[in-house]
């Protein structure tokens, strides 16, 4: 093996751009405008132009996104989120923060996305949104989610954190990059997902004047003008280095999610024969940027098999081992173990293989072949 493998390679991915980025981050330096410089405002056209959407805003983080988008959104405390249970915590968390009351709802078992069919028995009076994950690199199945929110006059914020880049298909066949499909789309720009930075941050995506406008100021202290306090606020800022970095990147983005897409081709054609593994299911609606390659593990030890793997130098990771119901800082939604079937046999089964823009052949095939020579019984 020529190099080590990585889940994600930042460095060699460095060192295929560094004449971009180091000379994007010097025009920063140079320009010494670091806090909302030309950079940010560029990114933000930039990154609007790219998903066909009217407004985005830079942030912090895609945390921070989230909130914003809440706040902008005017919900009062004791007003319902409906949120999948299988996600990363930040989707609940940010709901939970606010004085809101997140209402999860089970996924389905094969696109690990929120399945619109637990939709009806999450509702009550209370309920005013509804959050979306695009998790692993793939659209949620937004028509049926859009067409339910619009029924019940709610919310829809799309946590896309994870599938920047992925394009979902309608019925009539039209079609909308992720993101952009709802009243507000969040995303993250840390370091590892298919667009990041070099460091923290993240953004809000509408379509709508007037929501890009308050969530501009929430960003912002609440300021529609410098010094008046229209709103309560916070502080996230997307700064100019990271603007940069993200501008260079961006016109990359589509070659990379295709590099990703290759590399899942080839899990694929070495996995999906056999029957110890499920692989990703690839909706006919939506394509899928592999932010993950999260396959399901059957009737053999998943930890078992990730020490044997661990020891050859591959590494593999578990998103997610818990679901939100089952975590303590969420004990208080009473929700018991058994309450999501699908969600708890997920966290029980899944396993994320390397994935990223620079992986070579050997490494890919070098990983196939470990994974098929591992010694296994049913149980």
């Amino acid at each position: 093996m020529t190099r080590a493998i990585q889940m994600v390679d930042l460095h060699n991915q460095y060192l295929r751009l560094r004449g971009e980025l180091d000379a994007a981050i010097q025009g920063v330096l140079n320009e010494s405008h670091f806090i909302k410089g030309p950079q940010v405002k560029r990114f933000n056209n930039n990154l609007a132009n790219y998903l066909g959407a009217k407004h985005v805003i830079g942030c912090g983080n895609g945390t921070d996104a989230l909130q914003i988008a809440f706040m902008a959104l005017e919900l009062k405390p004791g007003d319902e989120v409906i949120v999948p249970c299988f996600t990363y915590v930040a989707t609940a968390e940010v709901i939970a923060l606010l004085g809101l009351t997140p209402v999860l709802v089970d996924v389905d078992p094969h696109t690990f996305n929120l399945d619109p069919e637990n939709l009806e028995q999450a509702l009550t009076e209370k309920t005013r949104a509804i959050v979306p994950v695009h998790l692993f690199g793939q659209s949620a199945d937004m028509e049926p989610i859009l067409n339910f929110a619009a029924k019940n006059d709610l919310y829809v914020v799309e946590d896309n954190a994870q599938a920047i880049g992925a394009t979902y298909r309608f019925s009539d066949g039209s079609e909308r990059k992720t993101g952009t499909m709802g009243h507000i789309g969040t995303t993250s720009f840390f370091p590892s997902k298919n667009l990041g930075c070099f460091g923290d941050g993240g953004a809000v995506i509408t379509n709508s004047d007037m929501l890009a406008q308050r969530m501009e100021a929430v960003a912002n202290h609440g300021q529609y003008e410098k010094y008046k306090h229209d709103l309560v606020g916070i502080n996230s800022r997307l700064d100019s280095i990271q603007a940069a970095v993200l501008n260079v990147k961006l016109q990359h983005i589509d070659r990379f999610n295709s590099a990703r897409h290759k590399v899942a081709e080839q899990y694929d054609d070495a996995l999906r024969d056999d029957p110890r593994f499920e692989i990703p299911v690839h909706m006919e609606n939506s394509t899928h940027v592999f932010h993950q390659y999260t396959m399901r593990v059957q009737g053999l030890d998943r930890d078992d098999l990730r020490l044997y793997l661990s020891d050859l130098g591959i590494p593999s990771m578990i998103y997610y081992p818990i679901p939100l119901h089952l975590q303590m800082a969420y004990k208080q939604l009473k929700y018991p173990e058994g309450s999501f079937p699908v969600a708890e046999s997920l966290s029980r089964s899944v396993l994320s293989l390397p994935i990223h823009t620079e992986m070579d052949e050997e490494q890919v095939q070098f990983i196939c072949k470990s994974i098929q020579n591992y010694k296994y019984e049913f149980a």
